[in-house]
């Protein structure tokens, strides 16, 4: 299997709802290092999994949605608690869709699946995989 990953990062505020996320619960912010890995059985003509310049520029339009806003105030995820996990899920949809619509050429359409890990912290980060299909 190869894989190739991008990286970029986003800065979002916040709050959780629940007693268990303790102060949590009050806005605060957080930053996410975000990479994406892509996987994929072969590489194309050209021996590319997918182009990474696109790879670069799509992961950074999708992540524009979020960056320096409020995710209790976006209207997609309002009432969710958007946590690192839930975070590393909803960006995985949008780059999933990313790929299967071609916005990544060729090669993001034979991508297999695909891995998003959101590092919150050097000691602390998690991630959401799934096959594409």
């Amino acid at each position: 299997m190869y894989s190739l990953t991008v990286c970029d990062h986003i800065m979002i505020a916040h709050s959780f709802q629940g007693e268990e996320f303790g102060p949590a619960q009050r806005m605060h912010g957080a930053t996410f290092a975000v990479e994406a890995e892509f996987r994929a059985p072969a590489l194309d003509h050209h021996q590319l999994l997918v182009d990474i310049g696109l790879a670069k520029t799509e992961l950074r339009k999708l992540l524009d949605t979020v960056d320096y806003s409020n995710l209790d105030e976006n209207p997609l995820l309002k009432g969710i608690n958007t946590t690192t996990e839930y975070m590393a899920f909803y960006i995985h949809g949008l780059l999933a869709e990313a790929c299967r619509d071609g916005r990544l050429g060729h090669g993001g359409q034979a991508v297999s699946s695909l891995k998003i890990l959101l590092r919150e912290a050097p000691t602390a980060w998690a991630a959401y995989e799934a096959p594409l299909s």
